[in-house]
């Protein structure tokens, strides 16, 4: 390797040291300015916690920024500025809404509960410490190829672990919670990590005997019968998910996912024509079994017809902020149930309008857009699918929350990925954040080339030939 091409080699990892450190800056700068901006706002004064929300959400950027740097310098720079963002954005909401409720409390003679914001930053420096662990242990994610099945058993097993009679509890009507140590946790956001790695993993290995075409029909190639074993489980299980635990959300991912990872690996569209006909068929079984599956159908055709309702008091949200927004601290978004987890995108879209709300969405294309190229990138077939994998699924949670709260498509019960109320979620994809960006430095990381070979070599290599 030439003097020219190693200084070269040298320079790309700083000018992505200085694009994620300048990005930081405004990610940060935009944050902690939401959080400043609510507390003249409602309060008319400078939150006096500003200071803490600042360094914290500021510290635990720089060490994951300076521990990405270090171990893995070739890594996409967009990324995590972007998770920072929403992570910062989703902070400064949350204490909004605790300011709301906590008047409405006192207006009613009432004492305020416990604020929810210091518990999301404290969530987020978990989040960050598992980012750390990834970044830190995993070295090559081939090595996870190796885990297959394990990763596989254990997505099963955390998805079994809310029906454990005295360890699931039920939320809401679903049981996707598990109560340990005083606090409850959603085992099946994690569930989501290891269950892409299975996917991956089975499919690197099964991908020519399910490309394999069985019969032509209006000009699709089909897989053949005896190959459609593994859709066929996956929709069983999507189903069993939806009965047992009455979560449609991780079900239309769990199956969607696996779905799509499908078509990649094999290229053949006549997967997505079973896999739709499938979702199709238990749509329609579930909406006729099950009365949970009716009633969010029904309030989703007429969200109106409760007074009160979830999806109204959002929609109302909404329209009321228009395109431009009542501004941050001025509308009411604590009057909608749920707002500062279920329905935080309502009440981003009530206070800084449809063109904030536009401004979030781009945020998390971003992040798909940057993890679909990470895969593009990838050397491996592993990784490729891996990383398509991991953004699919940020695609498809932001789309079935967004879909919901907007009214595009009946409202589950999905977290939306770091500005959600809710500590699993935000750890679970701090973990994705970090394993996307691994598999980013290794598709980024310039090839050692080969030595070059001599005259003579060559010339020895011919004569013993």
């Amino acid at each position: 390797m030439s003097i020219a091409s190693t200084s070269v080699i040298q320079i790309i990892p700083r000018t992505r040291r200085g694009v994620e450190l300048m990005l930081l800056i405004v990610a940060i700068g935009v944050s902690v300015g939401a959080y400043v901006n609510i507390g003249l706002t409602v309060q008319d004064k400078v939150p006096a916690s500003t200071g803490y929300y600042a360094a914290g959400i500021g510290l635990l950027a720089l060490i994951a920024h300076l521990a990405l740097r270090y171990r893995a310098p070739y890594a996409d720079p967009v990324l995590l500025p972007c998770a920072v963002l929403l992570n910062g954005l989703g902070v400064a909401m949350i204490h909004r809404i605790d300011l709301g409720l906590a008047d409405g409390r006192i207006a009613k003679g009432l004492e305020p509960k416990a604020a929810a914001a210091p518990q999301q930053i404290t969530w987020t420096a978990v989040g960050v410490i598992l980012f750390l662990v990834v970044i830190l242990l995993i070295r090559d994610h081939r090595r996870l190829q190796a885990l297959t099945y394990t990763a596989g058993l254990a997505g099963l097993v955390l998805l079994i672990l809310p029906l454990i009679p005295g360890l699931g509890v039920n939320i809401n009507g679903a049981r996707i919670w598990i109560r340990a140590a005083g606090m409850s946790f959603q085992p099946g956001e994690f569930a989501k990590l290891c269950l892409v790695i299975f996917f991956a993993g089975y499919l690197v290995v099964k991908r020519d005997v399910l490309t394999l075409a069985g019969h032509r029909f209006l000009g699709l190639d089909l897989p053949r019968a005896r190959d459609l074993g593994p859709i066929g489980i996956a929709w069983v299980a999507s189903l069993g998910v939806l009965v047992f635990e009455n979560d449609l959300g991780t079900s239309l991912l769990f199956f969607g996912l696996f779905l799509f990872l499908l078509y990649v690996a094999t290229e053949r569209a006549g997967w997505l024509i079973i896999g739709g006909l499938l979702f199709a068929g238990g749509g329609v079984f579930a909406y006729t079994a099950f009365g949970h599956v009716q009633r969010r159908i029904d309030d989703w055709q007429d969200p109106f017809s409760i007074d009160g309702g979830q999806i109204a008091l959002g929609l109302m949200g909404q329209a009321w902020g228009g395109v431009l927004g009542r501004g941050l601290g001025q509308g009411r978004p604590d009057l909608t149930l749920y707002a500062n987890s279920d329905m935080i995108i309502s009440s981003f879209a009530e206070e800084l309008g449809l063109t904030g709300l536009i401004a979030i969405i781009l945020v998390y294309t971003l992040i798909i857009e940057r993890g679909l190229r990470t895969a593009l990138g990838c050397r491996d077939i592993f990784g490729k699918l891996i990383a398509t994998g991991l953004a699919m699924s940020f695609a498809l949670q932001v789309f079935v929350i967004i879909g919901g709260v907007t009214g595009l498509i009946p409202l589950t019960g999905l977290a939306t990925p770091f500005m959600a109320l809710g500590g699993t979620s935000l750890v679970a994809n701090w973990a994705i954040v970090a394993l996307l960006l691994r598999i980013s430095d290794q598709a980024r990381r310039p090839q050692t080339p080969a030595a070059p070979v001599s005259d003579e070599t060559i010339a020895i290599a011919v004569q013993k030939a």
